[in-house]
């Protein structure tokens, strides 16, 4: 009986440990309040207390065992991480150089990317830590053969954010970068995380789905839906995840983020499209969380959807967040575009690409 109640002691001890932890540490984010709370309370899709997406979505299948995925992931997938150190290159000057022929972007692997579109410089779900983790020590990164020193970027324009989790919204990189940037636009609820760590609440806007901003003659930006989930704690979908459409006079590209098949990417391409080039996740999927992360093919026929000319993989190829191979992801959406007559581009992270934008469809 004494060794059950040490047990039972030890047990409430850690409970208490890590809720002090969750509770305490800037890097969990903060929680919203104020008019923002105000925001989140009116929202029509925010229902008896939480988040919700525009269709049934569980985060995992019901006849999934907790017990069989665990086991999973100790074994680990085949060819989950890459043998050698994966080849990467930046240049940030061919990134900077003036001209109104194309959209200029640099992918900084998983779902980072930087794009410059009519001399605007955006920056998406920039993620420059080692570790897509509250804690250094899971959740790794890839070798690759250098890496981002933010001190060589641009100033950025907007920075946008898709969800709080931590392969999309890095403290650390956020804290780095601030001083570069001159606005935050990002979805319900995170403002509170931002501000926490620091940021100017007045270059922080907040939105809604189907929420447009005109960021200036050249921009607009329009907030739209996702099917997926967010949390940084022990608290789920207090806060709103999203995707965003970038929409210039040269043409418009779409960042999927991280969303599980469904209606709404139509939806965005019956109202945005057609889109130069599309950016939909093709990564960290599994059969046994089908509806917050699409399988490759239907990440194609998402692009399809929302009317796109070029395709665009990502949320693949830096961090192994699942259990298939780390190339299985591209391997299979190269088949299907290829099946399917969709144009794949798949760029060289850290080294930069163009989509011309004088050439029709």
């Amino acid at each position: 009986m004494k060794i059950v109640l040490i047990i039972v002691a030890i047990i409430i001890f850690i409970v208490i440990a890590i809720r002090l932890y969750i509770s305490m540490h800037p890097v969990f984010g903060g929680k919203p309040s104020g008019s923002e709370m105000e925001r989140i309370l009116n929202s029509p899709n925010y229902v008896d207390g939480h988040f919700v997406n525009m269709e049934p979505t569980v985060v995992m299948a019901n006849d999934s065992s907790m017990l069989s995925t665990m086991w999973e992931w100790i074994k680990g997938p085949e060819n989950g991480k890459p043998d050698s150190i994966v080849t990467k290159s930046f240049s940030i000057d061919k990134f900077m150089l003036d001209g109104d022929s194309s959209f200029k972007i640099i992918w900084f692997g998983h779902s980072s990317a930087m794009i410059k579109m009519n001399n605007s410089v955006i920056l998406i779900d920039p993620v420059f830590s080692k570790y897509a983790s509250p804690v250094p020590f899971t959740n790794g990164s890839f070798n690759f053969t250098n890496t981002i020193d933010i001190e060589e970027l641009p100033s950025i324009d907007v920075l946008l954010i898709s969800h709080d989790h931590y392969d999309h919204l890095d403290m650390k990189s956020i804290q780095e970068l601030d001083r570069k940037v001159t606005s935050y636009y990002v979805p319900l609820g995170m403002e509170a995380h931002l501000v926490k760590w620091g940021v100017d609440p007045n270059k922080i806007t907040i939105a809604d789905w189907w929420d447009e901003f005109e960021v200036n003659d050249n921009l607009m930006l329009a907030a739209t839906p996702a099917r997926h989930f967010s949390g940084r704690g022990t608290i789920r979908n207090s806060t709103l995840w999203c995707s965003w459409v970038m929409k210039s006079p040269s043409g418009s590209i779409f960042f999927g983020a991280d969303s599980g098949y469904g209606k709404h990417f139509s939806m965005i391409g019956e109202k945005y499209g057609p889109f130069k080039l599309t950016m939909i996740e093709c990564g960290q999927y599994n059969d046994k969380w089908p509806t917050i992360h699409a399988m490759p093919e239907q990440s194609v026929q998402a692009h399809i959807d929302v009317k796109g000319e070029k395709m665009m993989a990502i949320h693949w190829s830096k961090f192994q967040l699942a259990l298939h191979s780390w190339t299985e992801p591209i391997e299979r959406a190269r088949a299907e575009a290829k099946f399917k007559e969709v144009e794949l581009i798949e760029p060289i992270i850290g080294d930069v690409f163009e989509i011309d934008i004088k050439k029709n469809r």
